[in-house]
């Protein structure tokens, strides 16, 4: 049988907790609760479906590949849109992270999931695909000249799987130092 997953830099608590209230007012006062069903993360690899005997052998390909990575920083700042339905928290330009990224869909070439073609744009969500159109203008008025800045220390790959309601961290693999 196959499961949805996707593979990610999932943030810190002290920033997942912040990410939440801005979730959760976009929730509140806009009706997108999409985004409230995964951690505040950076997608590597968008979610694809895969069949569930395969995941302890990605787990495994996701660990030794960590084993070769460097801990680096990015940081958060401020806001963006994809218009016309989704807002996120920008994440600065990076070469740690695009290195990162190209190395591992390079490496996940060999492994039975299907790559998607939209070019790599790092970000955290905080309102996606139910976000109304018509709220967007009015959500994205919240967001557009708000600040916000936090660097954050990336030291780990996860995993996730959807159980049907919700994303689930099934696997996280540190790296070395």
């Amino acid at each position: 049988m196959a499961s949805m997953y996707f593979i990610a830099l999932v943030a810190p608590n002290e920033i997942n907790d912040e990410v939440l209230i801005w979730k959760q007012l976009i929730k509140d006062r806009f009706g997108s609760v999409v985004a409230l069903r995964s951690p505040a993360h950076i997608t590597l690899v968008p979610p694809f479906w895969m069949d569930q005997p395969l995941e302890k052998q990605l787990q495994t390909v996701i660990s030794n590949f960590s084993l070769q990575q460097n801990p680096f920083d990015v940081t958060l700042r401020d806001f963006g849109a994809f218009k016309p339905r989704v807002i996120y928290v920008d994440v600065l330009e990076n070469n740690s992270l695009r290195m990162l990224h190209d190395r591992l869909l390079q490496l996940l070439n060999t492994f039975p999931i299907e790559k998607e073609d939209r070019p790599f744009h790092p970000h955290v969500t905080i309102a996606t695909r139910d976000l109304h159109k018509k709220s967007f203008r009015d959500a994205w008025e919240v967001f557009k000249e708000k600040k916000y800045d936090a660097p954050w220390l990336v030291n780990s790959i996860s995993l996730l799987k959807h159980n049907q309601k919700n994303w689930d961290v099934i696997f996280t693999s540190r790296f070395p130092n």
